[in-house]
């Protein structure tokens, strides 16, 4: 009967979590008893972390208050939630926890009541957060890594296989907009949280890291007034002796659009058939981007960091872009689509370089994996 009671509570707490909206639908005690909606917390980008104050990773208050001290005024907040469910580590009531960590960490983050964060008495945002971002596993080239692994996997050995917070002091970042961007487990580096903490608070970069190439869109024609914004950022981008080698070609013209890609599908019937998702062949935006350069050869590189001023200037506007190249060869080789060159009104001395597809997205793809061995540095 209790496991049956124990099992129900869980699910309940899933459901909870799960008809939850956001990260902004969830209240938290504070470390007085009251409640503190996480949504007074809109715009700030969130560290939130359980810990103990017994724990061989417990010296980590000192990094946590570093790190807020460092970036607090800029906007981040961390919230500090003891549990006690990973070798008692968290004795004493939150009085007595708070008390210990100001006395010998001197945090001045704040601290929330204690709670348990795995089982039927999980609080609901830690089983949110998890459903957001599972556990990745340890680096078990790292010592503390190889040694929690191996200490976990003795009494469960597809520990790494579940969700579960696995020991004190795991980390999710939440993003100013409310996504839990990422994980980390209590013996990552804090220069790799320091990091994506720092990637979050600033704008350009977390376009960057945010940017994503969109195959789907919404039926809905950007603004000429963003789109003019967009060619703009394009022109101003790094051109070598200034030479600016490019032209451009915004089209709007959701009819020429239309009537080009009638000939596409004309001569790829096989392909429209396969795709039951197909709208054009700009990767079915609304609007697109023509990027010329000179035909005798030369500008490329000027005309590639045009485009990335253009799709990273998007990102942080809320639209999405996918960079073409197939539609160039298409609209070249194909006699039957002379006119869309014709209409773009392109000079005998320049060429079609490729397309940016541009719109409002219908989807947000997961980020594709980087290899970030292929950095060296020199030193």
């Amino acid at each position: 009967m209790k496991r049956l009671l124990a099992i129900c509570m869980m699910v309940v707490v899933g459901t909870l979590a799960t008809m939850a909206q956001g990260i902004y639908d969830f209240k938290v005690k504070n470390d007085i008893g009251q409640d503190v909606s996480l949504s007074d917390y809109k715009g700030k980008v969130m560290l939130i972390v359980n810990t103990a104050t017994r724990c061989g990773f417990t010296p980590q208050y000192t990094e946590l208050e570093a790190l807020y001290k460092k970036y607090h005024d800029a906007g981040l907040e961390i919230f500090d939630f003891p549990c006690n469910q990973f070798g008692q580590q968290a004795p004493g009531s939150i009085r007595e926890i708070h008390e210990f960590c100001t006395a010998n960490y001197d945090i001045q983050f704040p601290q929330f009541d204690k709670i348990d964060v795995n089982g039927a008495n999980a609080s609901p945002l830690f089983t949110y957060l998890k459903s957001q971002q599972g556990f990745q596993g340890f680096d078990t080239n790292d010592p503390r890594g190889k040694m929690m692994d191996q200490m976990l996997r003795k009494s469960d050995t597809d520990y790494d296989k579940k969700t579960d917070i696995k020991w004190n002091f795991t980390k999710f970042l939440v993003s100013a907009d409310g996504r839990v961007v990422a994980r980390f487990e209590p013996t990552d580096k804090m220069e790799a949280v320091e990091a994506a903490v720092a990637i979050e608070l600033n704008p350009v970069v977390q376009s960057i890291m945010a940017r994503r190439s969109i195959r789907k869109y919404l039926d809905r024609p950007v603004e000429h007034e963003k789109l003019a914004a967009l060619a703009l950022c394009g022109i101003n981008a790094p051109s070598g002796m200034n030479q600016q080698p490019w032209l451009l070609r915004v089209v709007e013209d959701q009819q020429l659009i239309s009537q080009v890609n009638e000939v596409y599908k004309k001569a790829n019937p096989e392909q429209i058939k396969r795709d039951p998702n197909f709208k054009n062949m700009f990767r079915n935006a609304p609007n697109l981007i023509c990027v010329c350069t000179p035909a005798n050869g030369g500008g490329q590189l000027d005309a590639g960091l045009l485009g990335e001023n253009i799709m990273l200037a998007a990102q942080s506007m809320g639209l999405g872009t996918c960079c073409l190249g197939g539609p160039v060869r298409f609209l070249k080789q194909n006699a039957d689509a002379k006119f869309f060159l014709d209409r773009l009104d392109i000079p005998a001395d320049y060429e079609l370089c490729y397309i940016i597809a541009v719109g409002y997205p219908d989807e947000q793809p997961e980020a594709r994996p980087r290899d970030a061995s292929k950095v060296k540095f020199v030193k």
